[in-house]
């Protein structure tokens, strides 16, 4: 099927005159990217439809609020496109476009600024991967890298898996949302994936299925392409207000997830980032919508982990008592905080861990691993 994308927003019929015009303020600032299949999923009749808030811009992303890097990426960057943040794992920027751009994005600084973090040729980059062979695990993400040609695709997957050390390629990708047609109709994408992700060294799929509406029949279909493949598939989201913030909608998600055989991996704490203040919720708020959410399903679709991306590292919301929240290096940039525990003073209103001031205790994990 030929989906047709969308760039303009006066190009949504859906929408009318005022609205469009509204709206410009806003992509002027935060590009739009939509598509005819991904709007086709929006119930157009209900303004506080999910789908809508996810692609179709608001006025409210003008308010000021956070920085386009919030998690300060910049800092683990090590030459264009590469970023090294935890021991194991390298980045890899290889695209500045995706199926649709996420109002909430994180990255939306690479919508904005064409071409400065992403890398066309990651030859420089493989150079570094290979030379630092505690390096098992690549991520290729952006934008979003299913929006590469197959052929391109292949020419960077091929490369890492002439680096032996590195034994799993992951692939960050919403395509499986914004335009499964991008999988079912590429056979040729199919057989790279049935190439590449050997018995011993898997290739991953990130998906990132916000909300339930957006598994289709469709969407599956792709996803057993996949599968079948012998790609491994798992799923990550930020909690977003008004689309996945409250208990049953994020539980309807983990559910049909553990259906079709994609785990729920990580659920996102939403960065501060410029523009991203209408989605954002409060971290004790988040922590308890997803406890709650995690109570009502099977073990097979609890597996996720509620965190937060910070500059120093991946840190989970471990525990909630009476007067305190509770914090746990799931992963560190730095390694003296490895597995450090972080006890605070409750805050309603912290949205992000720098916003936690009174520290009650500390305590490290030996790691033998140092």
């Amino acid at each position: 099927m030929s989906v047709k994308y969308i760039i303009d927003i006066d190009k949504v019929e859906q929408l009318n005159q005022e609205e469009r015009n509204e709206l410009k303020k806003v992509t002027k600032k935060y590009k739009f990217r939509a598509n005819d299949y991904y709007l086709s999923l929006i119930n157009w009749e209900d303004p506080d439809d999910p789908i809508r808030k996810l692609i179709i811009p608001q006025v409210d992303e003008l308010e000021e609020w956070g920085r386009l890097d919030a998690s300060n990426e910049k800092s683990y960057t090590i030459s264009k496109g590469l970023q090294h943040k935890y021991r194991d794992t390298a980045l890899l920027l290889v695209n500045d476009v995706c199926g649709g751009f996420c109002r909430f994005c994180f990255r939306k600084r690479l919508f904005i600024n064409i071409g400065e973090e992403v890398v066309r040729d990651v030859s420089e980059d493989l150079e570094y991967i290979k030379q630092h062979k505690e390096i098992t695990n690549v991520l290729l993400t952006g934008g979003d890298p299913l929006l590469l040609s197959t052929k391109k695709l292949e020419n960077i997957i091929k490369q890492i898996r002439g680096i032996e050390h590195v034994q799993i390629v992951r692939i960050g990708s919403k395509m499986l949302a914004f335009n499964p047609y991008r999988v079912i109709d590429d056979p040729e994408l199919i057989e790279m994936i049935k190439k590449y992700s050997t018995d011993e060294k898997k290739i991953y799929i990130m998906t990132q299925f916000n909300h339930p509406n957006e598994i289709t029949d469709v969407s599956i279909k792709a996803i057993n392409k996949l599968l079948k493949a012998g790609a491994i598939l798992a799923n990550q989201t930020p909690l977003i207000k008004g689309v996945n913030a409250d208990w049953k909608t994020l539980m309807e998600l983990f559910k049909k997830l553990s259906f079709i055989g994609v785990p729920p991996y990580y659920v996102f704490q939403g960065r501060p980032v410029a523009g991203n203040k209408p989605f954002a919720v409060p971290i004790e708020e988040g922590y308890q919508i997803f406890l709650k959410a995690i109570m009502n399903v099977s073990g097979l679709a609890k597996r996720a982990r509620f965190a937060m991306s910070h500059e120093t590292g991946k840190i989970e919301v471990a525990a909630l008592t009476k007067e305190h929240i509770i914090f746990r290096y799931q992963r560190a940039h730095d390694l003296k905080n490895a597995g450090k525990i972080m006890v605070y003073k409750r805050n309603p209103n912290a949205y992000w861990l720098d916003d936690y001031k009174d520290l009650v205790e500390e305590y490290i994990i030996d790691n033998i691993l140092k």
